[in-house]
């Protein structure tokens, strides 16, 4: 579990069309929001 206020550990995500992202892509930005959204039609 990750604790409020630590930093997030490296990860590497595809996104909707396939392309590998990392969060080093994101490094110097202030902010970063992920959003996890479950597929349509899947029991949530």
């Amino acid at each position: 579990m990750i604790e409020i206020g630590s930093k997030a550990p490296s990860f590497a995500l595809r996104d909707q069309f396939g392309r590998e992202i990392t969060l080093e892509q994101f490094a110097g930005r202030k902010h970063l929001l992920l959003l996890f959204y479950p597929l349509d039609f899947t029991p949530t």
